[in-house]
């Protein structure tokens, strides 16, 4: 299989079309500070960078569980086949050699389940601790129309941070277009320092461009959607993209693409450029001024 999936959803993240909203005395709205709204716009940048990480994880399991059905060449129909673990070499690139990965049952049939765990304490090679669990659990092979991809996280950490929530991941290919929607279910973040919010979204994704060719460093995708998080004092953040985010697989950050946040009163926006450079940088841009931040 073309791992044209295994990478497709790479830090979807940054979708900020933000409303901020709460009561106060059930007569006025709060006031967000500009550092407050930063704040936010930034926690929630890191929200969604852990979440699609997460998705990326369960795509190259997916590529990695065809490819070990492969015997000389072809997809095997033997159901007493083993799935040979050592062949998630996706997954171990992007993780490292610290995880057990297991799979059940252990054949070529569907569905299956995949548990990635980390045990107390991972360090993962995009330099983040990771501790606890994520089960993927496959309704049929990831790359045929139709199938769904469940994933859940038990006591799942990443750099003390807890994350929460189920992900559902539908391909929605057709006509040898790749196409597929990621929803997320009461997602929950909280940090060590007592801030956290809930959070749901939907998001589409579609290949651009490689379809032609069996490589994956060719392919592109582009993503769209709407989140919607809630801090604990009733804030509520909606979120929508402004123009799709461009993500190369070549590429661990997004190249392009724009976003619009609006909190109360406050109108800020998120770029990633047009010149379609490869760094983990944005420019996050508001009425007092603008500020470069990091992915």
């Amino acid at each position: 299989m073309k791992c044209r999936i295994s990478a497709a959803i790479a830090l979807l993240f940054l979708m900020t079309f933000s409303m901020v909203g709460c009561k106060k005395d059930n007569s006025s709205q709060a006031q967000v500070s500009d550092e407050e709204a930063r704040t936010m716009s930034m926690e929630d940048a890191a929200a969604e960078s852990e979440y699609d990480d997460i998705t990326e994880f369960g795509l190259a399991a997916g590529a990695d569980l065809e490819a070990g059905a492969i015997e000389n060449g072809r997809l095997t129909t033997d159901v007493n086949a083993r799935i040979r673990i050592e062949l998630f070499v996706n997954l171990q690139l992007k993780l490292g050699p610290c995880v057990t990965i297991t799979a059940t049952p252990n054949d070529t049939t569907f569905p299956k389940t995949v548990t990635i765990n980390y045990g107390d304490g991972c360090l993962c090679r995009d330099g983040k601790i990771r501790k606890g669990k994520v089960v993927l659990y496959f309704s049929g092979p990831l790359r045929k129309a139709g199938s769904v991809l469940t994933i859940t996280l038990q006591d799942y950490y990443v750099n003390r941070a807890h994350i929460e929530g189920v992900k559902t991941i539908t391909n929605l290919s057709a006509d040898g277009a790749v196409k597929y929607s990621v929803n997320i279910e009461g997602g929950k973040i909280t940090w060590p320092n007592g801030r956290g919010f809930t959070y749901d979204g939907t998001k589409t994704v579609a290949q651009i461009e490689g379809a032609a060719t069996l490589a994956c460093k060719d392919d592109v995708y582009s993503i769209e959607g709407s989140t919607q998080i809630k801090y604990a004092n009733g804030v509520t953040v909606t979120k929508e993209t402004d123009s799709p985010l461009i993500k190369p697989v070549a590429c661990f950050w997004i190249t392009s693409g724009s976003l619009t946040i609006t909190i109360i009163d406050r109108v800020l926006q998120v770029d990633f450029g047009t010149g379609g450079s490869c760094d983990n940088k944005a420019l996050l841009i508001w009425a007092k001024g603008q500020v470069e931040i990091k992915l």
